[in-house]
This record gives structure tokens, C-alpha cells and sequence, in this order.
């Protein structure tokens, strides 16, 4: 009898570690960093990405239209976060992924694109130069995932998600130059 319990709780708790792969409180969190340290990028105007600036594209059964410019992107809704799982993976621009650079992944703004992202509980910003796509995770109700180098600035580590503003700032980036 002991035998057939332990063998049905491994693999739940197998399966259950494995379920959250963006931030949350049942991620492994990354060594802390000292939010003093990061220091925003400094917005210029770049030429588009040569790759993850298509017309549209798919994802998970839904169409999304990339925007031809950031001027006047200005929303809000959830951001999550994501940090050691990808880090050092390619991202949708090519670059390789640095989680202790402020940057983040977006559906619709051109990349590269540079946005002010404020945590609406707590006032906290920062500035971020999209250059990924995301998040896929719950499209309803997020609108961006940031790397955990932001999420640390954000104050937002424990929590895996934040109500946050994301507004584009200037120099304003093209799809298409």
C-alpha cells in the first residue's frame, strides 16, 4: 500500500514542478540582483529587426497584426516576467535572450521598440527596448512579459505578475524602413 502512494505522488509533483514556466511564486527565482545596478537603456533610433517584424503572424489559434510604428502605443493590463528558463535562447529578433537586461517581449510593437512600463500598484518604471514576442500565456489579459532584470526594478518578482501602463516612448520605431 505505502508503495502505490509514493508512486502516485511522484509524478504528480513531477508533473505539477514543471507547470509554471513564467514568472510566479512557483518559479525558481534567480539570485537576487540589486535593482540600484540596472540602469534603463537609453532610447535611439534603430533600424526595424530583421526578423520578428512580419505583417502577422500566428500563435496558439490567434492572428496578430504588428504595428507599423510604436507612436502613441499607450496601455494597460498584466506583465509577467521570465528570466532563467530562456535565458541564453534566441529571441524572436535574433539577439540572445539576457535576463539581466531590461527588455521585453511584446505581440504587436515593432522590434526593436522602446517603452516606459509602470507598475500601477506601487508607481515604480522603467524603460525597456522590446526585442521578443509575448507572451502568449493568457493573451486576454497580458500584455507583456519582461525580464526578470525589469521585474526586479518593477518590484514584481514574488509576485510573477503585475497591473502595469505600457507607454512607447520616443525615438518611435517602424515595422518597416
Amino acid at each position: 500500500m505505502r508503495r502505490v502512494r509514493t508512486r502516485a505522488v511522484l509524478p504528480a509533483a513531477l508533473m505539477t514542478a514543471g507547470c509554471t514556466l513564467i514568472g510566479g511564486p512557483a518559479t525558481i527565482t534567480p539570485p537576487p540582483i540589486d535593482p540600484g545596478s540596472i540602469r534603463d537603456p537609453v532610447p535611439y533610433d534603430q533600424p526595424a529587426s530583421a526578423s520578428g517584424n512580419m505583417v502577422e503572424y500566428e500563435q496558439g489559434g490567434r492572428t496578430y497584426r504588428v504595428l507599423d510604428s510604436s507612436y502613441g502605443y499607450d496601455e494597460r493590463g498584466f506583465a509577467s516576467w521570465y528570466g532563467e528558463e530562456f535565458n541564453g535562447r534566441p529571441t524572436s529578433s535574433g539577439e540572445t535572450f539576457d535576463m539581466y537586461a531590461l527588455t521585453g517581449a511584446h505581440r504587436t510593437l515593432p522590434i526593436p521598440a522602446y517603452v516606459r512600463v509602470t507598475n500601477l500598484s506601487n508607481g515604480l518604471s522603467v524603460i525597456l527596448r522590446v526585442n521578443d514576442r509575448g507572451p502568449f500565456r493568457d493573451p486576454d489579459n497580458r500584455i507583456l512579459d519582461v525580464s526578470y532584470a525589469a521585474a526586479v526594478r518593477l518590484d514584481m518578482v514574488r509576485e510573477g505578475t503585475a497591473s502595469v501602463r505600457v507607454e512607447a516612448v520616443e525615438p518611435w520605431q517602424y515595422r518597416v524602413r
